[in-house]
């Protein structure tokens, strides 16, 4: 995979992101933690640049904007409240070592660790656990109880055909991401053989159909790349996961791994297609009229640090395996 120098300048220069630098070091180049180059910009996350201008406005207990008359809600309004802010700051890098990421952490273990709001209980939904699950680990709390009955709560929804469902449903479905997504996040030596087993049914499921392939027409915002995700799925978060999970030779990766090539521009960066919520209304299940924010880091439609860098790591992982 050839990388110009400008391209290489462009991703890690001073003008970037010191998390785009930070996983361009680690994931496209392969760098330890001990780099000089990777400590520098792990230290400067949070300080600067989008992770810092994301923790700017959070309250003392640590959540952020919230509707009104509804308290510390961590989850509206979509998608501005601490939920969706938790999973961009865990995508940049950042962990409780930091206070401020420690106080939002220990407020969501609080709220949504409750009996009535248990994410490991009948409150759970894919979506919603997958997320917090997936944060909370990336963040140091993967021995914290509430998470390891959230993980359990993963396995033990899954479905037999490997997949997971946002709905009631005996099958799972791609957009169903988020319960592999976590169980990805979970270091090898602290998998035991359920979780494992889940991972293999759960890769099994996407592989199975290519990462694209559900239903009889393909839904077109599944082929258009987007950040961030929040809990939408394109071809792009599938890549991440089953590539970071080690099938990056599976030949079954083809098909998007040639979409991806095919999304590159001739400068060799890619864009970001359209911000979420990025609907097909000929295929929804359900309504998008209720009030959505936008969490906007890069506009659509121009080259993207993030949309790069993601791209780049998927096809190392994939040149590596």
């Amino acid at each position: 995979m050839r990388i110009s120098p400008q391209l290489r300048r462009w991703l890690t220069g001073a003008a970037s992101d010191p998390s785009v630098r930070w996983r361009y070091w680690t994931e496209v180049e392969g760098r330890g933690p001990r780099d000089p180059r990777v400590r520098t910009a792990r230290r400067a996350i949070g300080r600067t640049g989008w992770a810092a201008l994301l923790l700017e406005h959070q309250f003392p207990d640590g959540h952020w904007v919230t509707l009104p008359a509804r308290g510390a809600n961590l989850y509206r309004p979509k998608y501005i409240a601490t939920n969706w802010r938790m999973i961009v700051l865990s995508d940049l890098g950042m962990t409780r070592a930091d206070p401020r990421v420690r106080r939002a952490a220990e407020t969501v273990l609080r709220q949504w660790g409750r009996p009535k709001w248990d994410l490991s209980g009948t409150a759970g939904e894919i979506c919603v656990t997958g997320n917090a699950v997936r944060y909370l680990v990336r963040f140091g709390y993967l021995d914290h109880p509430f998470v390891q009955r959230s993980i359990a709560w993963i396995v033990r929804t899954q479905k037999a055909d490997g997949g997971w469902h946002c709905f009631p449903s005996r099958t799972g479905t791609l957009d169903g991401w988020e319960g592999l997504a976590a169980l990805a996040e979970i270091p090898e030596a602290s998998r035991d053989a359920a979780i494992r087993r889940s991972i293999e049914q759960g890769a099994e499921f996407f592989l199975e159909r290519r990462l694209m392939n559900e239903g009889a027409d393909r839904y077109p915002p599944w082929f258009r790349i987007h950040y961030p995700n929040h809990y939408y799925y394109d071809l792009l978060v599938g890549l991440r996961i089953l590539t970071r999970l080690g099938y990056g030779s599976d030949r079954r990766l083809g098909p998007a791994l040639r979409w991806l090539r095919d999304k590159r521009r001739t400068d060799g960066t890619w864009s970001l297609d359209a911000d979420h919520p990025d609907l097909d209304t000929r295929f929804e299940p359900y309504s998008s009229s209720q009030l959505f924010l936008p969490l906007r880091i890069e506009p659509p439609g121009e080259p993207s640090r993030l949309a790069t860098v993601e791209a780049l790591a998927v096809l190392a992982h994939a040149g590596n395996a």
